[in-house]
């Protein structure tokens, strides 16, 4: 199990597949291990949410804790990608020049339909062993 002070952690809804998907996205491209995460509905994940003003019992955030300073919708994302390497950061450049009001309501109407849109798991889906330790209980 991770610690409870990395660098970056990343609290998404754990039921969401999209944000499955977003979490196996980041897995797949973060070799160095920068992030951790934490499903919402984990005592660690309610807790994180709740500290930073955000309810646990209505996901349509993603928070990212990066070096304790909480980010939330568009610019979480992107804060994420450009961590990510070098076509990432260009990526989360190019999308920065879109303003936040605009990026955050486009980010809000996909949180909104991901359940319909993507589905959802009865449970949080369980990390694959190689990855356990990178996820906060």
């Amino acid at each position: 199990m991770a610690r409870m002070n990395p660098r970056s952690i990343i609290v998404f809804d754990g039921v969401c597949i999209l944000c499955n998907g977003w979490v196996r996205f980041v897995l797949e491209r973060d070799a160095d291990g920068r992030f951790v995460f934490a499903a919402m509905q984990t005592a660690a994940g309610r807790r994180l949410l709740q500290e930073h003003g955000l309810d646990p019992d209505a996901p349509a955030s993603l928070l990212l804790l990066d070096e304790g300073v909480p980010y939330t919708d568009s610019t979480a994302i992107l804060r994420v990608l450009a961590r990510l390497g070098a076509g990432w950061k260009a990526v989360a450049g190019t999308l920065s020049a879109v303003p936040l009001a605009l990026r955050d309501r486009a980010y809000r109407w996909i949180a909104r339909h991901r359940y319909r849109w993507f589905g959802r798991r009865a449970t949080c889906v369980a990390p694959a062993p190689a990855n356990a330790r990178r996820f906060i209980r």
